[in-house]
């Protein structure tokens, strides 16, 4: 019987470095025989995919919702239809597959796209052992119900005030949405020492992330930081974090 995937939503404000980290954890995962893997872009400025090294033709946001009454071919009706070309947008990757939100065309709302992602979230034919969903700033897809109930939510952070007092709103609204508080993570990014004196609860971070000069000469020369070398310190890091998250994950399922 196939398992059901691990979900794991990396939240965060922006800037913080949440597409680095979902990016390093897709890749972490598959080094350690975790994949497939799916890797979702639910930001509208998408860029996951340059993170991950592919190259998107198609997002759910440029499918036009007329398309899908007006277009559908003879012999198939919309369920099918919608599966059909949620397929197409797929990006198949050696041990992950990605889509990307992307933005609506013209000057329409994201609610179709954030419902054929939510559609098409229950209709994954392939296996997938964890799914990685880089968000936007906020809790738009959580709220909406779009990616369903995450097994994880990472907040990404700086130990900063301003990222603190974020962390704190995110939680508090995840935990109005229903999401348990044990669910609940903080990763800190381009950790050096120390941490504003904010009170953010008792709980130690799953995982410090540190300041990594690989990552900053990779953003600046355009090139994928998931590929950054094996030896640099975020790498590291992320690869730790992705083994104790497959621990918590096998902990869940032996319950």
């Amino acid at each position: 019987m196939p398992q059901h995937p691990f979900t794991i939503v990396v939240s965060g404000k922006g800037g913080t470095g949440k597409t680095t980290l979902s990016s390093l954890l897709v890749r972490s995962f598959i080094e350690l025989g975790e994949k497939p893997v799916l890797a979702v872009d639910a930001d509208p400025n998408a860029n996951f995919h340059e993170a991950l090294g592919v190259t998107i033709h198609e997002t759910l946001g440029s499918m036009r919702e007329e398309a899908f009454t007006r277009k559908i071919p003879p012999g198939m009706n919309r369920h099918d239809y919608v599966r059909f070309r949620f397929r197409q947008s797929l990006v198949e990757a050696e041990g992950f597959d990605l889509v990307a939100m992307g933005r609506p065309e013209g000057s329409g709302c994201y609610c179709f796209a954030n419902d054929l992602l939510s559609e098409c979230m229950t209709e994954l034919e392939r296996d997938y052992r964890f799914i990685v969903i880089d968000t936007e700033a906020g809790m738009e897809h959580i709220s909406r119900g779009t990616i369903g109930k995450p097994d994880m939510l990472l907040i990404v952070s700086d130990p900063g005030a301003r990222g603190l007092r974020t962390i704190s709103r995110i939680r508090e609204i995840a935990t109005q949405l229903g999401l348990e508080q044990e669910k609940i993570h903080i990763v800190f990014n381009r950790y050096k020492t120390g941490t504003a004196p904010i009170d953010i609860g008792n709980e130690s971070p799953i995982a410090l992330l540190p300041d990594d000069p690989e990552i900053e000469a990779a953003d600046l020369t355009a090139k994928p930081v998931s590929q950054v070398p094996p030896h640099s310190p975020a790498r590291i890091a992320v690869r730790k974090l992705a083994e104790k998250i497959c621990s918590l994950k096998k902990a869940q399922t032996n319950t």
